[in-house]
This record gives C-alpha cells, structure tokens and sequence, in this order.
C-alpha cells in the first residue's frame, strides 16, 4: 500500500481520488515526477500528459492546465480541464482541431487568437495522447 495520496479535481467533478505510487506531469518548466516523500512544492502545470501509476496499472490523462500541490504526501491537482484518454472521442478531438485551424487561417480581426491557439494545442494534445494510448495498458 502507497503512502502517497492524490486528489484530482476540475470545476466539474472530482477526478480521482486514492492512493498512488507515482504520479508525472506537465509543470511550466517540464514534467516531472511526485513519488512518495516529495519535497513541499507548488506549480503550475501547462497542456499535455498526465500520468498516475499504481502498482501495475498506469492511468493516462489528458490535462488543460491547472496547479499542483504537493505537501506530507498528499498531492492535489486543480485541472482546468482533464479527460482519461479511454474517454477522449477522437472524431470530437479532430473536428475540434479543424476548427481552431479554420479559425486561426481566416484571421479575422475579432479573432482572440490566444484562445484560438489555445483550443488548438487542447486538441492536438487529445488526438495525440488517444494515438499514443488507445490500447496501451500494463
């Protein structure tokens, strides 16, 4: 048994909750890895790839975003958004990527191009990490 708990939460819902072995993520400045005994630590985290491992199992998500805290072993992940990659509909991942590339092509001056860009890396990190995943389990 892990001494290392984790709590994942979106505006949503809560995500996970339970007991870990190691969890990896995209911070601001790279990934990294929390395993058990972790220094105290508080980061931002920017799109990409979530990892959860427990004992044999490992969990892939796809994150937006958010902030981790890390203190006594407990880790709390505020997602601004995050999806299990066996949930991502890859067909809704394309279309929306077609989209935010329509958008960013028209360049119409009312455009909010950070937030067009933004949609658009949301949904290439999705079909990439449901390419990457899709069958993949230990």
């Amino acid at each position: 048994m892990s001494d290392l708990y984790l709590e994942i939460v979106s505006p949503s819902k809560t995500v996970f909750k339970g007991e870990v072995d190691s969890i990896t993520v995209p911070g601001t400045l790279g990934k990294f890895q929390i395993l058990k005994n972790h220094a105290p630590i508080v980061s931002t985290l920017e799109i990409g790839e979530l990892r959860i491992r427990n004992k044999s199992e490992i969990r892939f998500f796809a994150i937006s975003g958010g902030t981790i805290e890390v203190l006594n072993n407990k880790v709390l992940i505020l997602a601004d958004s995050i999806e299990d990659v066996d949930e991502i509909d890859l067909e809704r991942a394309k279309r929306s990527k077609e989209r935010a590339e329509k958008r960013l092509q028209l360049k119409d001056k009312d455009l909010d191009v950070p937030r067009a860009q933004a949609s658009l890396a949301r949904a290439l990190n999705r079909i990439r990490l449901k390419e990457i995943h899709s069958s993949k389990r230990i």
